[in-house]
């Protein structure tokens, strides 16, 4: 079965807001085994809607429609569903009781005939109850269409979709399995890896499908199993991971899409009892800020120097005055002995150093604009590499970010 996903509001469309309601509500279709046909952003205009509705009318099986419900004037989405639906607006006494109870209890004010419209509702609509919050959502159906209507706060929309619309889907609806597993993998581009898998994705079953999904520094490969029976596909699935395995071992990180570089070198200091630190210049601290992105970093994080100045390097990594004049800042003896030295400041057993030219201006290196040399200090030495990245600037941050992460997991997974 098949669904559309429509999201109303011009602060969308202008790009004042990014849509995360979508992917949220498209994973968790996904995991009952319902196909996303579409996903549409339209404006807060009435007709702009109706057209919509009318469009996907018999088109597909279930709309989920997200926004325009609050308490204003210009939330036009349920007088403009109960006009498509031929119905007219009713109050929900059970609503009306709970968004009373929320302004006078909560909000400690009276409440006002705005927040009494938040109880209508077509007449015909089954209402799912929002106990976070004040706007209901609805469920109706026309024809061989199911209509779902829910606010377009995302906490109050996760918690409809959760508790009301997901589970109410599973019961109307006999649905195929849908498995996922994507295997995460590093170092390696987009186009050496599909060379280099060729011959096992040919031989993959019909009812398996393997889609490509880059980003920088990394490629996701993710395998989709549609079936009847859920321990078919899994094994199947299982099947087909042991087989490619041994083909992209030297660049494979994790096997689930949440499973990012961070993530699982996180896993591998903690489980290795191992510490990490950073000394970062053209990068300006994001390598620290990845790897303190993941909760319980602080077991193997210790800290980090963004000496972005040269003077920082000389005077809180004390590299050398001379060592720079030599190489040049931005040179594979300098990221080295930052690398060293942050080692060394923090007592870990590993850093990781950046130096380079993000550009768009040389700045005070004679290296091109897209040089980064990084440095891994580890618990036997130090080495560097170095690389062009190319531009724009976000680029070559990003791509340094990722490396300088992939280049200290090779090493510690070695160990």
């Amino acid at each position: 079965m098949n669904a559309a996903i429509v999201t109303i509001g011009d602060e969308i469309l202008i790009g004042q807001i990014v849509d995360t309601n979508s992917g949220f509500i498209a994973k968790s279709l996904d995991k009952i085994g319902i196909r996303v046909h579409e996903m549409l952003s339209i404006s807060d205009d009435k007709q702009h809607i109706l057209e919509t509705l009318s469009q996907l009318q018999n088109r597909v099986d279930v709309v989920i429609i997200t926004g325009g419900l609050g308490p204003t004037k210009d939330d036009i989405t349920k007088k403009t569903l109960c006009e498509y639906m031929n119905d007219v607006l009713i109050s929900d006494p059970k609503v009306l009781e709970h968004v009373t109870q929320l302004i006078e209890n909560y909000f400690k004010r009276p409440i006002t005939q705005l927040n009494k419209d938040q109880a209508l509702v077509p007449s015909t609509a089954k209402v799912l109850f929002n106990q976070v919050g004040t706007a209901p959502g609805m469920w109706m159906e026309k024809e061989k269409t199911i209509f779902v209507s829910l606010p377009g706060v995302p906490f109050e929309m996760k918690y409809l979709v959760e508790n009301e619309v997901v589970p109410r889907l599973v019961e109307k609806f006999d649905r195929p399995y849908i498995l996922h597993k994507t295997l995460m993998t590093y170092g390696v581009g987009e186009s050496l890896l599909a060379e280099r898998i060729e011959v096992w994705e040919d031989n993959l079953p019909e009812f398996i499908k393997l889609a490509y999904l880059p980003s920088v520094g990394s490629v996701r490969l993710r395998l989709t199993a549609r079936g009847g029976n859920q321990d078919v596909l899994s094994r199947a699935v299982e099947e087909q991971i042991e087989l490619i395995k041994p083909q992209i071992e030297d660049c494979l990180v994790g096997l689930e899409e949440e499973e990012t570089l961070e993530v699982v070198l996180g896993r591998l200091l903690t489980a290795k009892k191992l510490t990490i630190a950073t000394a970062e210049s053209c990068t300006g601290g994001k390598i620290a800020a990845m790897l303190t992105s993941v909760a319980g970093a602080s077991a193997y994080f210790k800290g980090s120097v963004v000496s972005y100045a040269t003077e920082v390097k000389e005077n809180i990594l004390e590299i050398p005055h001379d060592l720079i004049q030599k190489g040049s800042v931005v040179s594979a003896s300098v990221v080295e002995a930052m690398a060293l030295n942050a080692q060394k400041l923090f007592q870990t057993d590993f850093a990781i150093a950046t130096t380079g030219n993000a550009g768009p201006t040389k700045g005070e290196a004679d290296a091109e604009v897209g040089t980064v040399f990084i440095a891994i200090a580890t618990p036997n030495g130090v080495f560097s590499e170095e690389f062009n990245f190319g531009q724009p600037r976000e680029k070559v941050i990003d791509r340094a970010v990722n490396k300088g992460l992939e280049l200290v997991y090779k090493e510690i997974s070695k160990n």
